[in-house]
């Protein structure tokens, strides 16, 4: 009798579950990323290899060895995926022969820009570290597609559960013209040139076959810990009252502005895509303004200082980088919202990503996510 019992409850259960299952599927099956060292997962460490020591601090929070991305830990894709219940997605070019790719794949490469490297040879322009550009990435994908679907019906019913996301991409090329330049107002330049670059790899994904699609705008570089340090005044009039540099958070906020116009043109000729703006400015821009509310660390210099660096009032010298003998590192990532300058902690990621999962800074809303971001 207890034998029947068993059965009856193991059977009831495994039918519940089926029946949760098909009731409740992933809101996406798969995300595929294309951008910089924002969310790059391995493209550039495989491109560069070895690129970094074991010892290196990079990944040492949650990975607890370099993982091939720029930061402690884990970035706002990573959380993205695990939100939506999905693997950390596999960078391209650690691909393998015969590996599981249908949940998604990372085109993402550090240091990659939105133009491609001619550009800034013909203007003569300080070179991006990389000639990896946003349409490399697209090529990439061009290049995987066959591996993931074989005719236009399969693409199109494997596509309509599919994330995209173009960028966050733009800022090396804005850092580009920062370094040559160190001029404000050179800046806009560019802006049109970025904006349509990314406005045209993403209609090339809508003619691959792409339903929805996210499109990230650009941080408050005027909070950056390597901006502060390069472009630093002695004129307090040009910092606001939390810090930042104002005149390079009203580029961005233009910079925004613009990407935004060409992203509701986009909308207005593509009604059945949904295209979605995250706003990466103000969910993060919150972080600087109110640290002790995340439980980072607060004061004039305090919530800019760089956890892994060595040197100034941000820990950032640009010729000691994260990693090298001279730079140290902070006992407590989580209390800061920099990590080595250029780029920004887990535990910043980890909100970010919070503010875009579960709002208010996707435009439109994603998705509901599977799971909550722990």
């Amino acid at each position: 009798m207890k034998m029947i019992i068993i059965f009856y409850i193991t059977f009831a259960c495994n039918f519940l579950g089926n029946v949760i299952s098909h009731a409740n599927p992933l809101s996406y099956e798969a995300i595929f990323n294309f951008g910089d060292s924002i969310s790059d997962t391995g493209n550039a460490a495989t491109y560069y290899h070895p690129s970094m020591d074991e010892n290196s601090p990079y990944g040492l929070t949650y990975f607890k060895h370099p993982s091939g991305r720029v930061s402690n830990g884990r970035l706002i894709i990573d959380f993205l995926a695990e939100a939506y219940g999905l693997p950390m997605l596999p960078a391209y070019l650690n691909l393998t022969q015969g590996q599981e790719i249908k949940h998604g794949v990372n085109f993402a490469f550090a240091g990659a820009t939105a133009l491609n490297m001619d550009y800034f040879i013909q203007k003569r322009l300080n070179a991006p570290s990389t000639n990896i550009s946003l349409t490399v990435q697209l090529d990439w994908f061009k290049k995987l597609k066959p591996s993931l679907c074989k005719n236009k019906q399969e693409c199109d019913n494997y596509f309509k559960n599919s994330l995209f996301l173009v960028g966050e991409i733009g800022g090396n090329d804005i850092n580009a013209l920062i370094l040559s330049y160190k001029n404000i107002a050179e800046l806009r330049e560019i802006v049109p040139l970025i904006v349509e670059t990314i406005i045209n790899v993403t209609t090339e994904l809508i003619k691959e076959g792409a339903v929805e699609i996210a499109v990230p705008g650009n941080f408050p570089i005027g909070c950056n810990s390597a901006i502060l340090t390069i472009m630093k005044s002695d004129n307090k009039d040009d910092y606001d009252q939390f810090g930042c540099l104002a005149a390079y958070n009203i580029f961005i906020k233009y910079y925004n502005w613009r990407l935004n116009q060409a992203i509701e043109t986009l909308r207005q000729k593509n009604s059945h895509v949904k295209i979605i703006y995250f706003d990466y400015y103000s969910d993060t821009k919150r972080l600087f303004e109110a640290p002790q509310q995340y439980g980072f660390y607060f004061g004039k210099n305090d919530t800019f200082k760089a956890c892994c660096g060595k040197g100034g009032p941000y820990n950032v010298d640009i010729h000691i980088f994260c990693g090298s003998s001279k730079a140290t590192v902070c006992s407590d990532p989580s209390k800061h919202i920099n990590w080595d300058g250029a780029h920004l902690t887990e535990a910043a990621y980890r909100l970010i990503a919070m503010g875009i999962v579960e709002g208010p800074f996707a435009s439109p809303s994603l998705k509901s996510p599977v799971f909550k971001i722990a």
